[in-house]
Formats: structure tokens, C-alpha cells, sequence
């Protein structure tokens, strides 16, 4: 009889400490999300910082330069996308996934825009089907998400 009740003794306060183990578990992952949180958050603000600053040397280069070409306007178009990303990820971290895929997208039309005359046409191939399967992967994310 003594026997049993020294078991459930134990096996009570084992589970008293595994409940206490689990609440520091629990405290401790919570300050780990919020760490990990703040650190985003301040390397997105340094993105924006430097992209801000990019965007201003390139138009310093323009007014410098006294010229504008297409490669200035797509870089332009580029930077305005990284700062719309970060937007994103404040307004809706769901679609945070799909804007670096249009990054991509424009980043390699700007490529076959300002190389295509040089470039071999299997290269500007490549770069087609490339941006093919990036929209692919955009439809299919965006369709996930609102299923």
C-alpha cells in the first residue's frame, strides 16, 4: 500500500515539473519569437535605409550625368520594388513570398532588356523560360494562400 502511494507521490510531482519545465519551455520561445522579431525588423529598416540611399546615388549619377537611359529607369523600378517588399511584409508577412519572385522577374526582363542585342538567343531562351517558371511559382503561392 505504502508503495503505491509513494508512486503516485512521484508520478505527481514529476508531473508538477514536467508542467513547470514546460510553462519555461514555453517562456523561453516566446522571448526567442520576439528577439527574433526585433531582428527583422531592424534589418528591414537598414534594407530600406540603404536601398533609399542607393536611389539617391542613382540619381545624383542621373543629374551628374544629365542623362537618363532605360538602365536608369529599370534600376529605379527595381529599388521601388525592394522598399513595396518591405511595405508588404508590414501591411501582410502572407505575401512577403511572392514579391522577391517579381524582384526576380524584373530583375531578369531588365537583363534581357539591356543585353538582348549581345546576348545569344538561347541565353535570352533561358532567361524567358526563367521568368515562366517565377510566374509559375507567383500564381501557385498566391493560389495557395487564398485556398
Amino acid at each position: 500500500m505504502t508503495s503505491n502511494k509513494k508512486s503516485d507521490e512521484i508520478k505527481k510531482l514529476d508531473s508538477l515539473k514536467h508542467t513547470k519545465d514546460d510553462a519555461v519551455g514555453e517562456n523561453e520561445k516566446v522571448l526567442a519569437l520576439r528577439i527574433f522579431h526585433l531582428i527583422e525588423r531592424i534589418i528591414l529598416i537598414i534594407v530600406v535605409v540603404m536601398t533609399s540611399g542607393a536611389v539617391a546615388f542613382e540619381l545624383q549619377t542621373i543629374y551628374v550625368a544629365q542623362t537618363i537611359i532605360l538602365a536608369d529607369i529599370l534600376l529605379m523600378f527595381l529599388y521601388l520594388e525592394v522598399i513595396g517588399m518591405v511595405a508588404v511584409f508590414y501591411s501582410d508577412p502572407r505575401s512577403a513570398f511572392v514579391y522577391p519572385i517579381f524582384i526576380a522577374i524584373t530583375a531578369i526582363a531588365r537583363l534581357i532588356v539591356l543585353q538582348g542585342k549581345e546576348m545569344a538567343p538561347e541565353n535570352i531562351l533561358y532567361e524567358a523560360i526563367a521568368i515562366l517558371i517565377l510566374s509559375i511559382a507567383a500564381i501557385v503561392i498566391i493560389k495557395m494562400r487564398n485556398d
